[in-house]
């Protein structure tokens, strides 16, 4: 079995890697579940201070993936996770290239649900990329997407952990504003969000000024462009009304930009219904279960128990000689007694024609009757002397008158 964190969670097998630690997935033992579990050593200030701060988000959307639950044991810490088992973004995008707009419609406007809850509550991400955004395992059916990842989250007002001239964030999905050191707002979030639509429609994943600029015509000076507040040419493979939605959100000044992530929303919906209708290759993605079956000892109930060993005196009673067999039910256990046999004469010779000796006299008992004798043994008894022959019955009469006679003659004299 794997390794128990703080006498609960039961560390199993890594199953990622997040901006601040590992990410296995755990066992609870107390709810009895399988849960994913970021472990992190705390060896500063910074990263101890970030823990506490992403652990403490508690934000229940279907399309968050916020912390659960937090342990502590000896220099590491962990918090702990719903299990999601589709991979991530960036694993769908390697395995079918660019995803059909109906799709990647789709899971942006899931993408910027969960983004509306997340800064509802105060919470800056500054960390949105493919690969910290989650799916579920639904097969070919309804993508269900999941932002995950709040290492570097930040509310809104809090003081910052770094020093000003230190960018916090993952190169490439970073706003303009965030490059110069500006405060964390959130606009910057949905900077990333336009960034993620791109990927998602075109399939590459350059660094977000290159991104843009690949896509704008020739001397306009692109999103990135200074005073640049108008849409350039869609790229290839974007239809234009999602590209306006884009456009929108990757607009350089963070004043030109969407404001608010339900916003954006809505303009994504509105340029959805112009979209065509579903194709058979928008119903070939297929989001499959990417974490593989469970280790040796586990198994969907948690973990499998093992057969108890023998202790050394069931080992010993084992060894013993069984009990005598008992006997048939149709023999008695006690015979019933007889009278002690008179002496029999000795068996006859056996006749020198006779190659073996006679067989030896058996009794066969039952439980309520008597003996019965062989064939042998009534022989034998025959030879026995026996008592006197019988009186006959005149001799008897006359006896008895005799003496009635004499009876009568006493009488009389």
């Amino acid at each position: 079995m794997g390794e128990v964190f703080a006498g609960r969670y039961e560390l199993i097998d890594p199953i990622g890697r997040g901006g601040s630690g590992a990410v296995w997935r755990a066992w609870d033992h107390r709810r009895r579940r399988y849960v994913a579990a970021k472990v992190l050593r705390h060896s500063d200030a910074h990263t101890l201070l970030r823990f506490v701060r992403e652990q403490a988000v508690r934000i229940d959307h279907p399309h968050v993936l916020a912390p659960a639950s937090w342990a502590a044991d000896d220099d590491k810490v962990l918090f702990t996770m719903d299990v999601v088992r589709g991979g991530s973004l960036a694993q769908l995008v390697a395995d079918y290239g660019p995803l059909p707009p109906r799709l990647a419609c789709t899971l942006l406007d899931q993408l910027l649900s969960g983004l509306a809850a997340v800064h509802a509550e105060g919470v800056i991400h500054r960390d949105i990329k493919p690969a910290n955004l989650l799916l579920e395992a639904t097969g070919t059916g309804r993508p269900h997407l999941r932002l995950s990842d709040f290492g570097i989250a930040l509310r809104k007002g809090e003081p910052r952990l770094t020093e000003t001239d230190h960018v916090v964030g993952t190169p490439g999905y970073l706003a303009p504003e965030q490059l110069l050191g500006a405060e964390p707002d959130f606009p910057a979030d949905l900077f990333a969000v336009g960034l993620i639509g791109l990927y998602l429609l075109t399939g590459y994943k350059s660094d977000a000024p290159a991104l843009v600029q690949r896509f704008t015509a020739q001397g306009t000076g692109g999103v990135y462009g200074a005073g640049a507040h108008s849409a350039p040419n869609a790229p290839v493979g974007v239809p234009e009304p999602l590209w306006q939605v884009l456009a929108g959100l990757l607009q350089p000044d963070p004043q030109a930009r969407f404001r608010t992530a339900t916003g954006a929303r809505k303009a994504l919906m509105a340029a959805a219904r112009l979209l065509p209708e579903p194709s058979l290759e928008e119903e070939a993605v297929e989001v499959f279960d990417q974490l593989g079956p469970l280790p040796v000892g586990f198994g969907p109930n948690g973990p499998v128990p093992r057969p108890p060993e023998p202790t050394p005196a069931l080992s010993l009673a084992l060894a013993l000689p069984s009990a005598p067999p008992q006997p048939e039910p149709s023999e008695p256990l006690h015979p019933p007694e007889q009278p002690t046999p008179t002496t029999r004469p000795d068996p006859e010779p056996v006749p020198p024609h006779r190659s073996s000796p006679r067989p030896a006299l058996t009794r066969t008992y039952t439980a309520h009757s008597p003996e019965v004798p062989t064939p042998a043994a009534s022989a034998a008894r025959q030879r026995r002397p026996g008592p006197p022959p019988k009186v006959a019955i005149p001799v008897v009469v006359v006896a008895l008158l005799c003496l009635a006679v004499g009876f009568w003659a006493l009488a009389a004299g």
